[in-house]
């Protein structure tokens, strides 16, 4: 596939979308809205793919919105953008596979929505998280990043353009891991190995699971898990199937 503003590469059963305007810090445009969602849908329809890193050219992760295309845009013009930038979080974020953001510069405004929008953060110390939309006289990243780091601290980097570090952030639960640039290819190609080896229909269910779940109460979040536990036995006739998976994690905890 060929894009203008990101780059789309499959390597075995990885997918790697990466943010390709470096001269723009990455700013998140149009074209970059429609073309994420583009990758994602190709990355969706692929079976093979069992994950997906996101990542960035350059320096900065992503600088937020595209503040020059916004110049000679009508109100509707303005309001679409808006629209297909949510429609591009929520593309991310509804990938059935395990999706993962590499962020190693700053992620700003939208950059912060589309690292949240994966299902965890890999950073290294030189990354920045900030949403100061607020402060620029516009609105966004209200939804996403309370939820992740509470109500408080989203508030403190909107209303004051906070700058949360790596360590920060990682502390406050948006990023999971912290890897010196210099060991990152190969903490991911681990990481890349272990998902590989796991079940991909266990993968895809934990996912949905969760991400379904957390919005339910205790007794509609157990309804969900016992959906998927159901879905999961009756997929068991093939070689993906629980018992020969298990053979693989003699040592993990029966749940």
């Amino acid at each position: 596939m060929t894009f203008s503003t990101i780059l789309y590469s499959v390597t075995e059963d990885v997918a790697t979308i990466t943010l390709n305007r470096p001269d723009s810090r990455n700013a998140l445009n149009l074209a970059m809205c429609e073309e994420l969602v583009a990758a994602t849908a190709a990355a969706a329809a692929d079976e093979n793919i069992r994950l997906v890193f996101v990542r960035s050219a350059g320096q900065v992760f992503c600088a937020g919105a595209d503040l020059k295309e916004r110049k000679d845009m009508s109100m509707g013009d303005v309001r679409n953008r808006r629209l297909r930038g949510y429609a591009a979080y929520n593309a991310l974020e509804a990938l059935p596979m395990p999706t993962v953001a590499v962020v190693q510069g700053p992620a700003i405004g939208s950059g912060v929505e589309i690292a949240a929008a994966c299902d965890f953060i890999v950073a290294t110390p030189q990354a920045t998280f900030a949403t100061p939309e607020a402060l620029w006289g516009t609105v966004g990243a209200t939804q996403r990043l309370p939820r992740v780091l509470g109500k408080r601290l989203a508030k403190d980097m909107m209303f004051t353009g906070r700058k949360l570090t790596s360590e920060e952030a990682r502390t406050a639960g948006l990023v999971a891991r912290i890897v010196e640039a210099g060991n990152l290819d190969a903490a991911l190609a681990e990481l890349a190995q272990t998902i590989g080896k796991a079940s991909a229909v266990g993968l895809r269910l934990a996912k949905r699971a969760i991400d379904q779940g957390i919005e339910l109460d205790p007794r509609g979040a157990l309804a969900v898990e016992l959906a998927a536990v159901e879905e999961n036995l009756a997929r068991n006739t093939g070689g993906d199937g629980w018992r020969d998976r298990m053979g693989s994690f003699k040592g993990s905890a029966d749940t």
